[in-house]
């Protein structure tokens, strides 16, 4: 019998043995591979919020000033002083602009002057008249002389009147220099600087523009088919009504801004339209708003919405939970077996930022709300119940529809 080496022996059966290694290896790896499934993925479910709504209709509107004016000189001269800076707040009789007053303070002395002049004529005239006609009545005067004194009197008098319109003109020409602000409100910037000449040639020369911001206006136009009854009934009853009150009653309304930010304040409607539009079939409608913080601009585009109707209860759902597809809209539901369902839902009036379910929820479902697209219909998921926080405002504020 032959006798092998060892040194042989590990050449030959340690390669042999790194293939079988080789072989048996990777199938076991594979077996426990195919054996490893991931856990169902996490969702947070929330049950829907409970909470009386109003429903409203909305509209786009747009907001204008109460009262705008363009400050214009009335009276000629050189501009002296602007006591303002641009984009001030000034209050009612705030003295804005100073145009040359020499010319006019002199005129004023001059009018004064004439005036003095007249009412001494007139005087004299008066004391004549009467002297001669004692002497005629003594027949010591001729009647041409009590005539003529008459006549001077006459004439002193209405002397007198125009001498006092010049004077009266002349103090109002003389105000004209002092340009105040007619009410309290937001100044633009200046149009024209100190030094320049301002009303020649008898042109009125816009100086700066004013405007009030509090409270501003906003317009809106309401189709005729939607408009609330509350609304009609108002102006059937200031129809029938001889108290001119009974068209300023404050009917609600609410506005969001352009940005889709709910308005703090509540306005009031003080104003619609006599007449239907016919091109657009609509009525013109006009709110009032608080602007106390001066947030809102003339101009600025938002959304009115009327209230309709009473407070009634109605199931809420985050928008997040809210999806859509070409079945149509729906949420996803976890089953008190941790699987996934889809349920169709109906929605209505939206609120911040959840939606109100009109039909397909009974407000004891667990609805998905965050990890939406980890979650498929009819596959397990490990959900974490959460509660949702009602959307902030007001109960009956914050819908539209």
């Amino acid at each position: 019998m032959i006798s092998v080496p060892n040194s042989l022996k590990a050449a030959f059966f340690l390669p042999l043995a790194s293939c079988f290694l080789m072989l048996v290896l990777p199938a076991g790896c594979k077996q426990e591979q195919q054996s490893f499934q991931p856990p169902p993925p996490k969702v947070v479910v929330s049950q829907p919020v409970k909470e009386e709504i109003v429903d409203y209709l909305e509209f786009r509107g747009n907001m204008q000033a109460i009262n705008t004016v363009q400050l214009r000189a009335r009276v000629e001269g050189y501009l002296d002083g602007v006591y303002f800076k641009d984009g001030d707040i000034v209050k009612k009789d705030q003295l804005l602009f100073l145009i040359q007053q020499d010319t006019y303070f002199a005129q004023l002395q001059q009018a004064e002057g004439s005036v003095q002049n007249q009412e001494a004529l007139l005087d004299h005239a008066k004391k004549e008249f009467a002297r001669f006609s004692k002497l005629y009545e003594q027949k010591a005067a001729a009647d041409t002389d009590v005539d003529n004194w008459r006549n001077q009197r006459d004439t002193a008098q209405a002397g007198l009147v125009s001498a006092e319109a010049q004077r009266a003109l002349a103090k109002l020409n003389l105000s004209y220099t002092w340009v105040l602000a007619p009410f309290t409100g937001r100044m633009d910037r200046r149009l024209v600087d100190p030094g320049n000449l301002v009303g020649s040639a008898g042109s009125a020369t816009v100086l700066a523009e004013l405007t009030q911001i509090d409270p501003l206006y906003v317009y809106f136009n309401i189709p005729e088919t939607v408009i609330p009854s509350y609304i009609l009934d108002a102006r059937t009853a200031a129809f029938k009504s001889s108290d001119s009150k009974q068209d300023a009653q404050k009917l609600p309304v609410f506005m969001n801004l352009s940005n889709g930010e709910e308005y703090a304040h509540e306005g009031y409607l003080d104003f619609s339209s006599s007449t239907i539009n016919t091109s657009t079939g609509t009525l013109l409608l006009r709110g009032v708003f608080p602007n106390t913080d001066g947030r809102i601009l003339p101009g600025q585009f938002t959304r009115v919405r009327l209230p309709l109707g009473k407070k009634k209860p109605a199931i809420l759902v985050p928008e997040a939970a809210v999806q859509y597809d070409q079945l149509g809209t729906y949420v996803l539901l976890v089953n008190e077996k941790n699987v996934v369902e889809r349920r169709n839902v109906k929605t209505g009036a939206q609120k911040k930022y959840f939606y109100v379910i009109e039909e397909g929820l009974k407000g004891d479902e667990w609805v998905v709300t965050t990890g939406v697209l980890k979650a498929a219909p009819g596959k397990p998921v490990t959900p974490e119940r959460a509660p949702v926080k009602a959307p902030e405002g007001k109960p009956d504020q914050g819908t539209a529809k």
